[in-house]
């Protein structure tokens, strides 16, 4: 499976493991009935913690994408559409910022603070895409 993870990234492993799998679903390379890797497989091909995988396929599965058949193997159950891609999708960003917020808050950095340094990062290209 084409799944490239940055071990350097401020994303965690599983996430980035959970935001390619649904990419790869909603670009058509899995669709329903498709069976993924073993989670040792993955942890091994990816090089990182069993529990790791665990844990982005649990995710996948609370959100009714993927279910594991015991003696048989993990599977996508369901190719969700557009507009429940984009629920899925807004829905962890929203975990990811109130996690960024809940992190700058607990080392005494203000809203103010962190605001400014998303508005450095973003690029002319994310300017005129929000005009």
């Amino acid at each position: 499976m084409l799944i490239h993870i940055d071990k350097n990234a401020r994303v965690p492993l599983h996430d980035q493991i959970e935001e390619q799998i649904l990419g790869l679903i909603q670009a058509g390379q899995l669709k329903a009935g498709d069976q993924l890797p073993t989670m040792r497989a993955l942890s091994s091909e990816l090089d990182v913690n069993f529990n790791t995988v665990a844990h982005a396929y649990r995710e996948l599965a609370f959100e009714g994408v993927i279910t594991t058949r015991r003696g048989e193997g993990t599977f996508v159950t369901n190719t969700p559409g557009e507009a429940e891609m984009r629920l899925i999708r807004e829905n962890k960003l929203h975990s990811l910022v109130k996690t960024l917020f809940d992190e700058a808050d607990r080392l005494g950095y203000s809203t103010a603070e962190v605001q400014q340094v998303v508005d450095l990062r973003r690029t002319p290209a994310e300017d005129t895409d929000h005009a």
